[in-house]
Order: structure tokens, then C-alpha cells, then sequence
């Protein structure tokens, strides 16, 4: 039963982004609305990590599934891909920098903020 409740719990977060996705005229995908407000629940305590840790868990273990897709697609499409793909190589490479960039300064700005509350 409490495998359920945490999956409902996550399923609910889900259906609001996506009710919000319809909603508002932002070009936001409805995963990333649902993303940020269960982070945001978390934040204030709404919602307990204990409440969704074993199905989060199971959940991200489920992730590499996802790239089983898209790489038979870059398989199939060998032959369109072959000709720009310096170009992107170059546009991967420097998303990946970037984002590991963010993430790194978001992440040391808030270990900063949670020692400054800590002291």
C-alpha cells in the first residue's frame, strides 16, 4: 500500500504539470512543471522524502530504458546524421559544459545557503 501512495503522490505532481502545461501559454514540457513542484513541495515540507524515496528510486533505475529509442532512431538515420556531425558533437560538448557549469554553481551557492542556516 505505501508503494502505491508514493506512486499516486508522484503520479499527481505529473497530472498537475501537465494540467498546467495546457494552462499556461509558456513553452514549458508539463515533466518539467511537475519536476519543479514536487521539488518545490519537498522544499517547504508538503511532501516528505519518505514519501516518494522508493518509488523515486525505482523510477530512476527505470531511466536508461528511455535512451533505447532514440538511439535506434540515431541508428536508422545514420545516413542523415553522418554529414553534420562535427557540428554536433561540438553543440553536445558545449551543452554539456554549460549545464555541468549551472549545475555546479547552483549546487555550491546552495551548500553555502544550507551552511549559512546551519551556523
Amino acid at each position: 500500500m505505501q508503494l502505491l501512495t508514493q506512486f499516486l503522490i508522484i503520479f499527481g505532481f505529473t497530472l498537475i504539470g501537465e494540467a498546467l502545461q495546457q494552462i499556461l501559454p509558456i513553452p514549458v514540457p508539463a515533466s518539467v512543471y511537475a519536476l519543479l513542484l514536487l521539488f518545490l513541495a519537498l522544499c517547504v515540507g508538503l511532501v516528505k522524502v519518505d514519501q516518494v524515496k522508493q518509488v523515486g528510486s525505482f523510477l530512476t533505475s527505470l531511466l536508461p530504458l528511455l535512451f533505447v529509442g532514440p538511439t535506434v532512431g540515431i541508428a536508422e538515420h545514420w545516413g542523415l546524421i553522418a554529414p553534420k556531425l562535427v557540428p554536433i558533437v561540438l553543440l553536445l560538448l558545449a551543452s554539456t559544459v554549460l549545464t555541468f557549469g549551472i549545475a555546479g554553481r547552483v549546487t555550491q551557492r546552495l551548500r553555502r545557503q544550507g551552511d549559512n542556516k546551519n551556523e
